[in-house]
């Protein structure tokens, strides 16, 4: 595939954003976009180009991997509203040079004040306006937790790692694209949940190249840079949220906002065709579903079909209806529930849950459901590698594009919806039409199940292949694609991020392709009885991959995104 570059030049007065100290410059006013590059020494991709140069901008000043992650996340909290964030949470997936696995854990989480049955009325009807574009909506945010846990295995002062955000907030940076159409689209909704207009909103519509600047933000990210977390979770920037929140009917307080911590977990590692994944546990549901995909599809032989042939869709298909059910019904926060992790990906286990699969008929997710025991989709994903070795693979998100919509007065960053994850009433679907039962329902200080899959895939104990996607429920399925693709079906890592996806996720029980898929093979499967509904761009995948010491970086063409490296 073509490398693909776009031109971005903003209109305004030329300027430069320091990285750190004063040596590496980032113009965020004048850039390209590039989607595909390769490199020697490390490289960033991400959703914003400009994210990603900041990126490697850390890596050239001695930072490592983390040091770099920690600064592209800080800027996209800047230069991608509708899902970086500061707002909302995620998770990351590290792996060192000395061979240590790590994921953190800062998924967003109900307040104290949230109940089991918060969005039901009276008589017991689910009320999803309230889950999704509320107050109500939000849970606390983890995402600067997060970025401090990372920062134990940083090697930069956390001042300069903030520095190119602030800086970005405060002088403004040019709109790719992608960036003005999402502000434009998302106006009225804005000037709706918010009584002051915010940065977002202007008279006229965004155009490519316009500047945005969030004097706010910058105050906020100050006060983060000079007090660490205790600069969001507490002082003034609490102090705003629990007021908004007091103001309009929400229940996030400061006490709920000093008691988060992020949580280091042990990640979900196995192997695959002569891999390691190291990929996210609960409370992403993306890794075990991840690694049931990838079994279930190998147990039937996948390495010997092709990419978009009706085989492979078909019974990738079916291993993602089988994984979806398992996840409806088992899949929660394991701080709250017992989740039975090792049955779920055990070769018994799964080799049941295919027994009753043929290639040649379709299968009824009313008939397949769970096995039998004794996530707009607007997340982003980003990935770095450094010349050392050291990988990092981060997800985060807001759950909807711009979250709640609500920016907290005086702070200039926008709140999730995250609460919209949980099972608001069990069998009922929320914004991506994910089905969950008790094992995601809302508890106090509970964390609700993702579809985040930020994955690490290694080869002799070294990164061979960093990958992840935004995308809702569509994360799993398109990461399981892509390494199936590269792994299995041999494709280039540029052909695995763009070519057509696909996705199915037991309930509703149809296949959604893109609206570029085979048409020949769209139309054998519904001959074959299955339901296909096209739809718009599947998630953004970013890939970076290592073969003999050359490091492949790839952009989604879906988006704005940008890889960068040196």
């Amino acid at each position: 595939m073509a490398k693909l570059s776009i031109l971005i030049i903003a209109l305004c007065n030329y300027a430069l954003i320091s990285s750190c100290g004063h040596q590496q410059k980032i113009n965020a006013y004048h850039f390209k976009i590039v989607k595909d590059i390769e490199c020697n020494n490390g490289a960033v991709v991400s959703a914003s180009t400009i994210a990603s140069e900041v990126g490697v901008s850390i890596l050239k000043e001695g930072g490592n991997a983390i040091d770099a992650a920690i600064a592209t996340q800080l800027a996209l909290a800047v230069v991608h509203p509708s899902a970086g964030n500061i707002g909302g949470g995620g998770f990351t997936i590290i792996h060192l040079k000395d061979g240590k696995n790590i994921s953190i854990d800062y998924r967003e989480m109900a307040p104290g004040k949230a109940f089991r049955d918060m969005y039901l009325d009276t008589n017991g009807n689910p009320q999803m306006d309230l889950s999704q574009n509320s107050p109500l909506a939000s849970g606390v945010p983890g995402s600067v937790a997060g970025i401090f846990e990372c920062m134990k295995y940083a090697k930069l002062p956390f001042k300069k790692l903030i520095r190119p955000a602030i800086d970005l907030a405060e002088k403004g940076f040019a709109l790719a694209p992608g960036e003005a159409s999402g502000l434009n689209h998302i106006k009225g909704h804005l000037i709706k949940m918010n009584k002051t207009v915010p940065a977002f909103v202007k008279d006229t519509p965004w155009k490519t190249g316009d500047t945005l600047i969030q004097k706010d933000l910058a105050e906020t990210l100050k006060r983060i840079r000079n007090l660490g977390a205790k600069g969001f979770y507490e002082g003034e920037t609490a102090r705003l949220i629990a007021q908004q929140m007091k103001n309009d009917g929400g229940i996030i307080t400061e006490e709920d906002l000093k008691n988060y911590k992020a949580k280091e977990r042990a990640p979900i590692v196995f192997g695959y065709k002569g891999t390691t994944i190291v990929t996210m546990p609960l409370p992403s549901s993306g890794g075990i579903i991840l690694e049931q995909m990838l079994k279930m599809g190998a147990m039937k032989n996948i390495d010997n079909m092709k990419y978009g042939t009706l085989a492979s869709v078909q019974l990738m298909t079916e291993v993602e209806r089988r994984a979806f059910a398992d996840r409806a019904k088992f899949l929660g926060d394991p701080d709250f529930v017992k989740v039975p992790v090792k049955t779920l990906v055990s070769d018994a286990y799964l080799q049941k849950r295919m027994s009753d699969y043929d290639s040649t008929k379709v299968g009824n997710s009313k008939d397949i459901k769970e096995g039998y025991i004794s996530e707009s989709e607007e997340t982003t994903h980003f990935n770095v590698l450094d010349k050392d070795g050291n990988a990092i693979s981060v997800t985060t998100t807001l759950n909807g594009s711009y979250g709640s919509g609500i920016v907290v007065e005086g702070t200039g960053f926008l709140l999730n919806n995250e609460m919209d994850d949980f099972s608001v009433k069990p069998g009922v679907p929320n914004m991506f039409g994910a089905v969950g039962q008790e094992a995601n329902a809302i508890a106090p200080g509970k964390r609700m199940l993702s579809s985040m899959t930020p994955t690490i895939v290694l080869k002799d104990n070294k990164p061979y292949i960093i990958v992840g996607t935004p995308g809702g429920t569509t994360i799993p399925t398109s990461v399981y694609q892509t390494l199936v693709d590269i792994i299995d079906f041999k494709m280039t890592p540029q052909d695995a991020v763009n070519f057509p996806k696909f996705h199915h996720q037991w309930l509703p029980d149809e296949i959604f392709v893109e609206q570029n898929f085979d048409k020949k093979v769209t139309e054998q499967l519904k001959a074959m009885g299955y339901k296909i509904t096209p739809r718009s761009s599947i998630g953004k995948t970013e890939v970076i991959m290592v073969n003999d010491r050359t490091i492949t970086a790839v952009a989604d063409h879906r988006g704005d995104d940008g890889a960068v490296g040196y």
